[in-house]
Parts: structure tokens; C-alpha cells; sequence
């Protein structure tokens, strides 16, 4: 019978040992050439990333900056603008023109167009029209302004000057307000209508006092008019008799006339 022949642990041991070795030298390879590829990388891209991190940094330094200090000048206009209105509520139109003067002319977008809107209300105030339109179709005209602005001061730039104003400049300042579903639509859409009413055509004037008249989110006070003179001009604008009754008594008999 044949003996299995045994192995020698000597010579494992030796396998071992060289199969680590070689692991130690591919590891010490691998690593060697990941570094000289870093260094060739680093050498060649490095000033770009050095670069680029020091626009972001700088950038993000300054975005900070920036928000701070607009919010400090929001805050400081904020506080002006209070002051400004204490004035007027106070009668002290002088002081109040004092405070809105630097916010009409330095303040945020939002803010030197409600200097510039309240400027123009006191102007229209002293019977200064002429001035007061001007100043509110230059802000009507204003890009930068807010566009509900904007559209406020056209609205009323044409209330104020109305009666001088030709039918078809009216018309073509306020059209793209008077349509239904514009938040402007009532107040812009009745000096249309009376505009078309001026050039004679009451074919367009009565079905837009018509629509106002239906136009629920329209004020109340402009709805009673439109429908009105759409009645006059043999337009039906009623769409809930009901409804219009009682809006009719609440506006004659008052404010207090609804909680009854």
C-alpha cells in the first residue's frame, strides 16, 4: 500500500510568504503611480482648481455681501417710508416730500415707485394735474419698476387727465388692462368704455360696461356703474336680479346697511 505523501511546511510557509510580498510590491507599484498620476494631474489642472475655487469662494463672498446690504437698505427704506407716511398723515406735506424725495430717487425698484405713486396722489391733491400726470406715466414708462406699479400709475395717470386726454390715448394706454380676468380690468376697463363712448362708438362701450358689471372680483362701486350704463345704452348686465337688488340697497343705505 502506497503512503499519501505529505507536504512540506517549510515550503508553505515560503509560498506564503512570497505571495504577501507580492502584494506588498503591487500595492507599493499602485500606489506609486496613482501619486505620479496626482502630481501630472495636479501639474496640469491645479492652478485651474486653485483658480475656480478662489472665483467661488469670492463669489459667495460677495452674494453675501450683496444680500446683507440689501437687506440693510430694505430696512432703511422700510423705515423711511413710515416716516414719509406719519408726515402726511400728520398734514406736514413739506417734511413728507423730504422723505420720499431720496426713496423716489435711490430706493429699491418697489419702493421708488410707491414714493413716486404717493408723490403723484398729493400732487393730484393740490390740484396739480398736469405734474402729477407726468409723474405717473413716467412711471408707467418705468422698465425697471415693479409691473403692478407700473400699471397702477397708467390707470391713474389717465384718471387724471382724462377729460384732456384724446380718446384714442386713452384707449391705447389702458386696452391691454381692460380684458376680463386683468386685476385691473373694472377700473381700467370703465375709462375705456368712456372713452369709446366719447369716440361715439356705444357698440363697444356697452358690452364692456356689460362685462365689468359681471366681473365678480371687480369692486362693487364700479359694477353698480358699469351696469348702469350698459342699461342705459340697452345692454343687459344683470345676472342675478336678486343679488343686484341688494347691492343696490346696500349702497344707497351705506356700509352698516350688510350687517342688518
Amino acid at each position: 500500500m502506497a503512503l499519501t505523501p505529505t507536504s512540506d511546511p517549510n515550503a508553505d510557509k515560503l509560498a506564503v510568504r512570497r505571495a504577501a510580498e507580492q502584494d506588498v510590491l503591487l500595492r507599493e507599484v499602485d500606489e506609486a503611480v496613482r501619486q505620479d498620476e496626482a502630481a501630472e494631474f495636479a501639474k496640469r489642472y491645479g492652478k485651474s482648481i486653485i483658480a475656480l475655487v478662489v472665483l467661488a469662494l469670492a463669489a459667495f463672498g460677495a452674494w453675501l455681501w450683496w444680500k446683507d446690504y440689501r437687506e440693510g437698505q430694505l430696512e432703511k427704506g422700510s423705515e423711511q417710508f413710515v416716516q414719509a407716511l406719519d408726515q402726511l398723515e400728520a398734514g406736514r406735506t413739506k417734511l413728507a416730500d423730504a422723505a420720499l424725495d431720496p426713496i423716489a430717487q435711490d430706493g429699491t425698484a418697489a419702493a421708488a415707485a410707491g414714493a413716486k405713486l404717493i408723490q403723484a396722489g398729493e400732487a393730484i391733491a393740490k390740484g396739480d394735474n398736469a405734474r402729477a400726470t407726468t409723474m405717473l406715466f413716467t412711471l408707467a414708462d418705468d422698465k425697471d419698476a415693479p409691473q403692478a406699479y407700473r400699471d397702477l400709475a397708467s390707470i391713474r395717470g389717465v384718471a387724471a387727465s382724462f377729460d384732456t386726454m384724446k380718446p384714442d390715448d386713452v384707449i391705447a394706454r389702458l386696452k391691454p388692462l381692460a380684458k376680463p380676468g386683468n386685476p385691473w380690468f373694472g377700473s381700467a376697463g370703465e375709462l375705456v368704455a368712456m372713452a369709446y363712448l366719447k369716440q361715439g362708438k356705444k357698440d363697444l362701450a356697452g358690452p364692456l360696461f356689460a362685462a365689468i358689471a359681471k366681473e365678480e372680483d371687480a369692486p362693487k362701486s364700479i359694477r353698480s356703474r358699469a351696469r348702469q350704463m350698459a342699461g342705459v345704452l340697452g345692454y343687459d348686465a344683470v345676472v342675478d336680479v336678486d343679488q343686484v337688488l341688494a347691492e343696490e340697497r346696500i349702497n344707497k343705505s351705506g356700509p352698516g346697511a350688510s350687517a342688518q
